[in-house]
């Protein structure tokens, strides 16, 4: 397998020196040639899991304990109209 490492690190929109993309490349065919791997590990049979443990998660009370704090929040802002944050115009 080869991997074009500057081309991967284009369209991550990484800047990769040619020293980096040296050292990169034998990761990224590792991590490759793992994931390939894993790819033949037959799962037949074997039921899908959302989590490695069986802990079902506690449910809290759906109350607003934080009201509405618009007002205080905005105070520090320079400019507001009807609860909106007014900033300037940027596209003419």
């Amino acid at each position: 397998m080869d991997i074009d490492v500057h081309k991967v690190a284009m369209l991550s929109r990484i800047r990769l020196t040619n020293d980096e993309a040296a050292e990169l490349g034998p990761q990224l065919e590792s991590i490759l040639d793992y994931v390939d791997q894993l790819q033949q590990v037959d799962t037949e049979g074997v039921v899908e899991t959302a989590h490695p443990h069986d802990a079902a998660m506690p449910l809290r009370v759906d109350v607003v304990t934080n009201g509405n704090r618009r007002d205080a929040l905005q105070s520090s802002a320079p400019n507001t109209q009807s609860g909106l944050y007014v900033v300037p115009k940027v596209i003419e």
